[in-house]
């Protein structure tokens, strides 16, 4: 079995962007997220602590604005567009989904272009749809691919199912895979036998957000897996959507987690960012 890790990915793409973040310093910008989180779920506290390590270590700044769960939609829609007004911030994430009762309608409508680092503005929505490789995607959508390609694992002609329908990670996941010629089912709640469409895979995609939900019978030998989930278990430990000790022993690859997935989606975020400082200010000169 293979354990294909994250950070090797992860640091190859920091390293890469170093020249970037190096010029950029060096005419007094430092590229900046504006992370906006409401309540404290375990999920989104553990990648806020991924992302926050990531971007000090490659001198890039975050700030951190938070709500509590039970905000109002007034103020959730007020500071967002705070920060989308605010020049200094290059790159906007809101952990979503979000409460129940709050929506994130207004901010998809109001996101400038230039700030969107996750895939909320419907313009990169149409990018992915059209299969630009230069459109930003969703950071987890975009790290699965680039795990895949950095570890050299065959995407074209080669079945793949992705588990789960999200805007977020599922659908884009989705049709990024099918941008590489892969031939892709996509499953949810709906599907008939999903243990069959997954045993047929030759790379399974797992993002249902259940955790431990794909088990041994869920695989064969000869198949890559990549765990996207990030989920929290009986013990209060992080798991992903894979059983990953009854499944590693039986496939050919598998993604840890943690150390698998994650880690390369906060890698893709600076990417993002840095991306979007860049073009900011290049518009300014």
């Amino acid at each position: 079995m293979r354990r294909l890790g994250g950070k090797e990915v992860s640091d190859e793409i920091v390293q890469n962007l170093k020249p970037a973040v190096d010029a950029l310093k060096a005419s007094g910008v430092t590229p900046l997220l504006g992370v906006l989180r409401v309540g404290e779920r375990e999920d989104d506290l553990a990648y806020e602590r991924g992302l926050l390590k990531k971007f000090r270590a490659a001198e890039a700044d975050v700030r951190v604005n938070t709500l509590p769960a039970d905000c109002t939609q007034e103020q959730l829609d007020r500071l967002f567009d705070e920060m989308n007004e605010d020049d200094g911030i290059h790159g906007i994430l809101v952990f979503r989904p979000l409460p129940s009762h709050l929506s994130d309608e207004h901010m998809i409508a109001a996101i400038d272009p230039g700030k969107d680092s996750d895939f909320m503005d419907i313009r990169n929505m149409s990018g992915v749809l059209s299969g630009k490789r230069d459109s930003a995607a969703p950071c987890t959508a975009e790290a699965v691919i680039s795990l895949l390609r950095h570890y050299g694992i065959e995407l074209r002609g080669r079945k793949a199912v992705v588990l789960g329908r999200s805007l977020v990670i599922g659908k884009p996941a989705a049709l990024m895979l099918i941008t590489e010629n892969a031939t892709v089912t996509v499953c949810h709640t709906k599907t008939e036998d999903i243990r069959k469409e997954c045993r047929a895979a030759d790379i399974v995609v797992a993002c249902c957000g259940v955790a431990k939900m794909v088990t041994a019978d869920y695989v064969r030998e000869g198949q890559t897996v990549v765990d996207v989930g990030m989920n929290v278990d009986s013990d209060g430990k992080l798991c992903g959507d894979v059983d990953y000790d009854g499944v590693a022993p039986i496939v050919d690859a598998i993604t840890p987690v943690p150390g698998g997935v994650g880690s390369v989606t906060t890698s893709i975020l600076l990417k993002h960012v840095v991306d979007n400082c860049v073009r900011q200010s290049a518009s300014k000169r």
